[in-house]
């Protein structure tokens, strides 16, 4: 009798990381969509795979999301909190649940239950038949952001990947699917400002997409101001390394030879007895305030680069994770009350809400 082939009977675990803002009306149901996959799934290769834990990271929003995650954590035992100390952002929020997580998986996902649980199985089989460290989400629709925003938004990760050397920006999703281990090492050394999507870059070369479908935000306005859309395609340029000082190099090298072709026109003008007269004063004026504007905005981005490094010599923490805050300052409330107090706004653009 013929011994039988073995099977890989492998069941993967996935941690779910989940940065919680305004998940007051949404987070309840995004839970529940992700029950049935804690008492295990298979995908549609045929892969095992189970969710042994859903961490929650409270960003403090300004409405009463630690309420909701609370009740959760009570009535899910694979629902843990993370307590943020203040606002540090959605990237940071990220992470610190990535540090935290012990599954050889990570999915992270938003709050708002705009990303489908559903294509868990795929981005699985999608990582594992291109043996990727990071598989991200693949919208098959519009997203709901407006004409305007959309096309910012793609035409600015574009132009991250062809000036700044980044790989496919344009693929950047909070929705993803990334190796354990890899995220949690990148966690260590993961310093504040980071973009984690640049980050994952420096550490993995084989990322991959998945089609899926992005749902319907059910109204709930977008935490991105127009200050929190610039801050996020800052940290994307700043995150990059140092190829924006580079570029500054590029363009004195540009403005010098400029300078210099200039110059050499004058002179062999002279010496050929052309009437140079007292033209072009407009155009020197002109050429004043290009070369100073070109010179400032050099500086701007030399000290931009110079206060990452200050805030990272300095020990400025990415995130900082506490206890409860109930169980350090309990707030009174009547009898049959939550006892909760509504959170004042964080003062800061929310950076990757609903992006």
């Amino acid at each position: 009798m013929d011994a039988a082939a073995p099977q890989d009977v492998t069941e993967y675990t996935l941690s779910v990381v989940i940065p919680v803002y305004q998940g007051e009306r949404t987070l309840t149901a995004v839970v529940e969509e992700l029950l049935p996959y804690t008492r295990g799934a298979v995908t549609p290769g045929g892969v095992a795979y189970r969710v042994t834990e859903v961490i929650l990271v409270h960003d403090n929003g300004p409405d009463h999301s630690d309420a909701v995650m609370r009740a959760l954590e009570v009535q899910h035992p694979f629902v843990s909190i993370l307590w943020l100390s203040r606002n540090f952002g959605q990237h940071a929020a990220t992470i610190a649940g990535m540090a935290a997580s012990t599954g050889r998986w990570i999915l992270t996902m938003d709050e708002d239950g705009q990303h489908d649980p559903a294509s868990i199985g795929d981005f699985l089989d999608t990582a594992i038949r291109e043996r990727a460290g990071v598989v991200y989400a693949r919208f098959t629709n519009e997203r709901p952001h407006g004409l305007f925003r959309s096309a910012a938004s793609k035409s600015s990760k574009r132009m991250l990947g062809a000036v700044f050397t980044l790989p496919d920006a344009t693929q950047f999703q909070s929705y993803r699917l990334v190796r354990g281990d890899v995220g949690r090492k990148l966690a260590g050394f993961a310093a504040t400002g980071v973009y984690l999507d640049v980050a994952l870059s420096w550490v993995t070369n084989r990322v991959a997409t998945s089609p899926t479908v992005l749902r319907s935000d059910d109204g709930r306005v977008s935490g991105y101001s127009l200050a929190g859309l610039f801050a996020y395609f800052w940290r994307m340029v700043l995150t990059s390394g140092t190829t924006g000082l580079r570029l500054v190099s590029v363009l004195g090298g540009i403005l010098a030879l400029i300078g210099l072709v200039v110059a050499v026109y004058v002179v062999v003008s002279l010496l050929a007895g052309a009437n140079t007269g007292t033209e072009g004063w407009a155009s020197l004026i002109v050429v004043v305030l290009l070369c100073s504007g070109a010179i400032l905005v050099s500086l701007g981005v030399i000290a931009e680069y110079i206060g990452v490094s200050v805030n990272v010599s300095m020990g400025r923490p990415l995130y900082l994770v506490v206890d409860n805050p109930e169980t350090i300052m309990p707030e009174s409330g009547e009898p049959g009350e939550s006892g909760e107090t509504e959170h004042p706004g964080s003062g800061e653009p929310e950076e990757g809400r609903n992006a």
